[in-house]
């Protein structure tokens, strides 16, 4: 009765998404994906947020009926509720096709080679003018869905939610369409992740304004750590970060042990528990299949389609108040900014002067691990973080590299054979290179060549240009896998981790790849428990064989 009378005072629809995380949910915080902090409900006095990003998938279609199709989705929080949105939020979808023969980071490994790869980057992007799709809502809960910049013309169409659409382009291309409530495609341990880099907020009631009581420090680690009682399992109190937080400590709050933590039966402690935190939850979804020469009036070389997806809230609806009120802080400039209306065409407003940018969806995972989920960091051209990312990456590997070492497999970063995971940080990439440059360089492996299904002549990425621009790539001559673009089965946070394996060599002497962490039998043979892969192998609702693919909401 508290929460409620505290409540009651705000408005009806943040009252309704507190109610919904206590009933339907259980704890608001554990439905945190790659939130910025302004929005992040992780923290104690920031309620959900329907400008919260979840997820962006974007794949090849397998239906190649009338020439070839790109599917894309964007999930974000389903505030107030599954298949009901929020009239103050505009959503974008931004789509730039173009030939494979593109920027890269050739054979030179070194720190200037890193340098000069991300400064191309921002050059080739510095007057870029993508194509967009652009979603708003009016109070009937209609969408009404803008074109803008696409080769055949600009123009817009009125839809019902909750429900498969054909929309017609004015050149005849069939563009299907689904806006609605589905249930979360994001199947991952999010406590387990959470405590692994020994985040507060998860755990304890940490408001937003308490910067230094995030991630303590306290080394990143995929094994418990011996003495860390602030983030280690509690049997007596198994639902912390998962359903209960705790009032923080007081005092100093870090680590002064100098092991991995070790049971009675020898075997360290997983700091992951292979759950599905996401089971049972609902998201709200903008899902796209669109023909590729909808996208580009060259299709035949232009192979390669990045798409990200972009949250903004009317500057008139006092929500993400950290958020500046200025029209955009990314690097696009305001393309098409004139173009929409001002409520009274149905009640739909889509001038994004009216608007500040709030959330950035592109690679999976980087906003979390890398851009620590700041603000000013939800950017698809993140040249200029070039620099943060190598000493950021550094920072976590003297954590997860030990850890992996433990475990009898191989890590390409260099921690001096350190018996246990180090908390360390970096204020210059010159320092931290040279303990993260085989990471950086080292190509990803594939499982098998299931995703080239052309057979032609494609090397998967090296580690550092999977992360710059942040954008997915769709390679359309491929499966569409991660890092080819992102399918909704990808289990893209286990993939993540093992960007820190040792891909020639770590596996026993063998090769790793990317679906290393997700092989049961490792964990079977591994001196751990649990005996769990990090992350569930598989979502909780099968996804459908047809559009819109996500399954039907809870």
């Amino acid at each position: 009765m508290k929460i409620i009378k505290m409540m009651a005072k705000k408005k009806k629809v943040v009252v309704l998404a507190v109610l919904n995380c206590i009933f339907v949910t259980g704890i608001c915080t554990a439905a945190d994906h790659n939130d910025p902090n302004a929005i992040n409900s992780i923290f104690s006095d920031i309620p959900v947020s329907a400008a919260d990003l979840y997820d962006m998938f974007g794949f090849p279609s397998d239906d190649k009926t009338n020439g070839e199709k790109v599917v894309v989705a964007l999930t974000f929080a389903s505030i107030p509720k599954a298949g009901v949105f929020d009239t103050d939020l505009l959503y974008r979808i931004q789509f730039d096709p173009d030939p494979r023969t593109g920027l890269s980071m050739g054979d030179e490994n070194s720190l200037i080679a890193v340098l000069r790869y991300a400064q191309a980057v921002g050059k080739k992007y510095l007057n870029f003018k993508p194509s967009e799709v652009r979603v708003t809502f009016n109070k009937e809960n209609q969408a009404k869905v803008d074109f803008i910049g696409f080769p055949g013309g600009d123009f817009s169409k009125i839809i019902d939610t909750n429900k498969v659409v054909d929309i017609k382009s004015p050149d005849g291309n069939a563009i299907k369409t689904f806006i609605g409530g589905r249930d979360d495609a994001f199947f991952n341990d999010l406590p387990g992740f959470f405590r692994s880099i020994n985040y507060a907020p998860q755990f304890y009631h940490v408001p937003h304004a308490m910067k230094d009581k995030r991630e303590l420090p306290i080394p990143k680690t995929l094994i418990e750590l011996e003495g860390n009682t602030l983030f280690n399992f509690d049997k007596n109190n198994p639902e912390l970060g998962i359903k209960v937080k705790k009032d923080l400590p007081e005092g100093k709050l870090g680590w002064n042990g100098d092991k991995f933590l070790k049971d009675e039966n020898g075997n360290y402690r997983f700091v992951y528990s292979g759950k599905d935190a996401q089971a049972g939850r609902n998201i709200n979804a903008i899902v796209l299949e669109m023909p590729l020469k909808f996208l580009t009036k060259t299709p035949e070389t232009d192979r390669i389609v990045r798409t990200w997806g972009e949250s903004w809230i009317l500057k008139a609806s006092a929500k993400a108040k950290a958020i500046p009120d200025q029209t955009e802080h990314s690097f696009l400039g305001l393309f098409k900014a004139s173009k929409g209306t001002s409520p009274g065409e149905e009640g739909f407003n889509n001038d994004i002067r009216n608007y500040k940018k709030v959330d950035l969806d592109g690679v999976p995972f980087l906003d979390a691990a890398l851009n620590l989920r700041e603000d000013d960091k939800q950017l698809a051209n993140n040249f200029k973080l070039s620099d943060l990312y190598v000493r950021r990456f550094a920072h976590l590997g003297w954590g997860f590299g030990p850890a992996i070492s433990a475990l009898g497999l191989g890590t390409c970063f260099d921690h001096s054979n350190s018996p246990v995971s180090v908390y360390k940080t970096y204020d210059l990439a010159i320092a931290a290179f040279p303990r993260a440059k085989k990471c950086f360089f080292q190509r990803v492996n594939m499982p098998d060549n299931s995703w080239n299904v052309k057979n032609l002549d494609i090397k998967p990425p090296r580690t550092f240009e999977i992360f710059i621009p942040n954008v997915a790539s769709i390679d359309m001559d491929t499966s569409g896998t991660w890092p080819f673009g992102r399918r909704f089965e990808d289990q893209v946070a286990s993939r993540f981790l093992a960007l820190f394996l040792d891909m020639e060599k770590g596996c026993g002497g063998k090769p790793c790849n990317l679906e290393t962490l997700g092989n049961q039998a490792l964990w079977d043979s591994a001196p751990i428990a649990p005996k769990t892969p990090p992350n569930p192998l598989k979502n909780d609702k099968d996804f459908l064989k047809e559009f819109p693919y996500l399954a039907e909401p809870w």
